[in-house]
Parts: C-alpha cells; structure tokens; sequence
C-alpha cells in the first residue's frame, strides 16, 4: 500500500488539544486591524480554514482583513510567504 502523503501527514502531536486547554467564544469575536502582529496557532478542532502546518507557531503581520478570515503575511526563510487563515486558527501576539 503507498504511503499517505496527505494535507495533514505528520501531525499527531501537533494537531492534539490539551484536556486544560479550554477557551471560550471571546477568541472569535477580536476585532484584528491591518499591521497588527499575530501568531498562527492551529486549532485542530476546526477544520476549515485551517493553515498548512509549516505555518503553526509563526508570528505575521496582518496584510488585510476580510469577513471571516485574515491574509498574513509571514516570513519563512528568506521569502515573505502570505497565508490566508481563519479567525480560529490565530491569536494576537502578547508582548
């Protein structure tokens, strides 16, 4: 049988919830604003929307802001890579 090389290959641990990791409805409702800094965090519970895995953990810039999700740019290397990612999916950068 070939080997699975799907969307979501190698994830097990990255795309698990913590039991103590429970967040309420607020995270939904932020208002985000062109040039704020963000942070990529998946949420494997929601699967739409949802940013290929390379990009889990990384902060962006908010390049433009539509109705249900962001465009982010990101930089990965050397290139400035924009990720198109669900309100679900990322968080505001603390600090």
């Amino acid at each position: 049988m070939p080997r699975s090389r799907g969307y979501r290959k190698k994830t097990r641990s990255l795309l698990t919830k913590d039991s103590n990791d429970e967040q309420g409805i607020s995270y939904l409702l932020r208002e985000y604003n062109v040039n704020d800094k963000v942070v990529i965090k998946i949420n494997p519970s929601v699967v739409k929307g949802m940013p290929h895995r390379r990009y889990h953990g990384k902060v962006g810039v908010v390049e433009k802001v539509m109705k249900r999700a962001l465009l982010i740019n990101v930089k990965v290397g050397d290139k400035t890579k924009k990720v198109i990612a669900r309100l679900e999916h990322v968080k505001p950068l603390s600090g």
